[in-house]
């Protein structure tokens, strides 16, 4: 695996390959590989002959108080991890490649970043959409490859890709989950031993609720259960609402596809997860 630090070498490897008849698929992360991560190259694997792993710890989406100084930062780990996941390049840039002196641009997706997590982190999806479109522009690739978990980061991903004619297919991967149903996250590190069993309630009031509200249910009725679940394993929770799966549009009743997403703090970590509701 080879590893560079710039724009410049990550195109000219990207355009040796396509010189030579192959696809590239892009998969960015911000480290901490966890198995999630490492799904998301196989899946990259599948769709491409040439998989590139991009590992950056993005300031921009990062608001004034949040993590981004204790952010999990494992370079030599996540080398030896991507490496024996069989990636054929890293690309790991310096703030200052990403960001140059006098950068000035933001990319801002309207309407999407403003619900769910946007309540909570106003800024942090134009730091994502930004990022993102950087790196579908410096890595040229085929394809671009990103986890279901963050759902509406996915869908943010996907209309900034559209609206910009950003040729990179984005694909969605499905969410990798612990034995007991918590969906990975290099945040799950910030939990307690006891924190970190007693958010299996997360995915446990999720799954309920979504077979629920399948069975017939009422929307409303459905969410005070799960969130009186949450509340009582210790939970603080900042949102539980079902979403049109596509649009993610607020939903009272279940007349398109949709989904239940979660947000909720257990100790130190914030978690989120969504889930399908079965038609």
């Amino acid at each position: 695996m080879q590893t560079v630090q710039t724009v410049a070498a990550l195109r000219a490897a990207v355009a040796r390959w396509r010189g030579a008849g192959q696809t590239t698929a892009l998969v960015p992360t911000m480290g901490a590989l966890h198995a999630g991560h490492l799904s998301l190259v196989a899946t990259a694997h599948a769709h491409a002959d040439r998989v590139v792993a991009s590992i950056f710890v993005n300031p921009t989406q990062f608001a004034a108080g949040e993590d981004l100084d204790s952010y999990p930062r494992q370079e030599a780990e996540d080398t030896a991890a991507l490496r024996a996941a069989g990636c054929d390049l890293l690309f790991l840039p310096t703030a200052a490649e990403m960001y140059p002196e006098g950068y000035a641009t933001t990319v801002r997706v309207a309407d999407l970043p403003a619900l769910l997590c946007g309540h909570s982190r106003p800024t942090h999806f134009d730091g994502v959409s930004t990022v993102v479109t950087k790196l579908l522009n410096q890595a040229q690739a085929d394809y671009a490859i990103f986890g279901e978990k963050d759902w509406q980061q996915l869908a943010i991903i996907r209309r900034a890709a559209r609206d910009l004619d950003i040729p990179t297919q984005i694909v969605g991967a499905p969410t990798v989950r612990e034995a007991d149903g918590l969906a990975m996250s290099s945040r799950n590190a910030y939990m307690t031993a006891d924190e970190r069993q007693a958010a299996a309630a997360l995915p446990e009031a999720l799954n309920a609720a979504a077979s629920s509200i399948a069975g017939g249910t009422g929307i409303d009725a459905a969410l005070a259960a799960a969130r009186k679940t949450l509340t009582a394993a210790g939970f603080t929770v900042d949102y539980i609402e079902v979403r049109g799966a596509g649009d993610l549009r607020m939903l009272t009743v279940l007349d398109r596809p949709a989904r239940l997403f979660a947000a909720a703090k257990m100790g130190r970590a914030r978690l989120i997860d969504n889930i399908p509701i079965p038609v």
